[in-house]
């Protein structure tokens, strides 16, 4: 079954396009992350399937209630975190949670146990008493997520969750994640982190309010490429690129630290710029961020030739 549908949603601010025509399906029990840059669309995307924003245009079900219509049913239906976590800060862990489930009507027989059971999901048993604001940005973040799930919602949204946070933090809390997807909770996580969206199930990309792209990670990888992709360590990396842009089989040439990413048109590529330009050049599998790089630029030629600006309402 189908966690969110929607086909053509679209968000217009005056004049501004700020979600244009995304169709999804979102399944059940999916951990779904969304990528872009900032103002891509991503957090209006969000706060319309959650029923805070109401679309312009277009239709949608989250859970199956309609987002126009049965707002109320969904909001029943669903956590929700936001990178500005919604904390009391005066407040310890414990009562940040006793709060947050008299806020979701959580009855009083069941209410002890639930904040128990939250407190072991997100590691924070042995810190319930301390209050939040001397809390480490990390150990907030967990907070914040068991806030969104002391309802045992149906469905999470979380908008860039792991902002400011260290890697090892980002790694712990998507950790939790995981184990709440297979627990059968659907999860839509908006992020700028490659590697979180490595760990989702299947992710898109956003950019200029449109999804250019939404499939399963490896899939992505393996099917997006016309030809090979081959790195090439370089002296002056960006200069170099120019170059490599003008030779023959090549599609495309982006620039990583101190190396280049070459698309090529074909196999016969890499033997042409090993024994012409006598450089020391490797096959490479793909990265989501070589992905995106190229979906970016083959969208932004296309729109250039034949799509209106972004920012006039469509």
């Amino acid at each position: 079954m189908s966690a969110v549908t929607t086909e053509n949603l679209t968000k217009v601010f005056g004049d501004f396009a700020a979600v244009c025509d995304v169709n999804l399906e979102i399944r059940e029990g999916e951990i779904f992350g969304l990528l872009g840059p900032n103002g891509a669309g991503k957090s209006t995307l969000i706060r319309m399937l959650t029923g805070i924003l109401e679309p312009t245009r277009g239709w949608g079900t989250v859970l199956g209630y309609d987002l126009v219509r049965e707002t109320e049913s969904i909001k029943a239906n669903l956590g929700y975190m936001s990178q500005k976590f919604s904390l009391y800060e005066n407040l310890t862990v414990l009562e940040n949670l006793s709060f947050y489930a008299g806020i979701y009507g959580i009855k009083s027989r069941i209410r002890k146990g639930r904040i128990r059971e939250t407190l072991d999901l997100v590691g924070l048993k042995a810190r319930e008493g301390e209050v939040v604001s001397g809390l480490e940005l990390g150990a907030k973040q967990r907070l914040a997520l068991g806030c969104a799930l002391i309802s045992r919602p149906r469905i999470l949204f979380l908008d860039e969750p792991t902002s400011g946070v260290s890697p090892t933090a980002r790694r712990s809390f998507f950790d939790i994640i995981q184990n709440l997807a297979c627990e059968g909770t659907t999860v839509i996580l908006t992020t700028h982190f490659m590697d979180e969206a490595e760990r989702c199930d299947r992710v898109g990309f956003m950019l200029d309010g449109k999804l250019i792209a939404a499939d399963a990670p490896d899939a992505l990888k393996t099917g997006v490429f016309p030809g090979p992709l081959i790195e090439i360590e370089v002296s002056n990396a960006i200069e170099e690129a120019e170059k490599f842009r003008g030779l023959p089989h090549v599609l495309d040439c982006s620039v990583h630290g101190t190396v280049l990413h070459v698309l090529l048109s074909d196999e016969d590529g890499f033997e042409f710029i090993k024994n012409t330009l006598r450089v020391d050049a490797e096959l490479v599998i793909p990265s989501l961020e070589d992905v995106f790089v190229y979906l970016v630029r083959n969208y932004r030629v296309r729109r250039e030739t034949s799509e209106p600006h972004r920012s006039r309402a469509v």
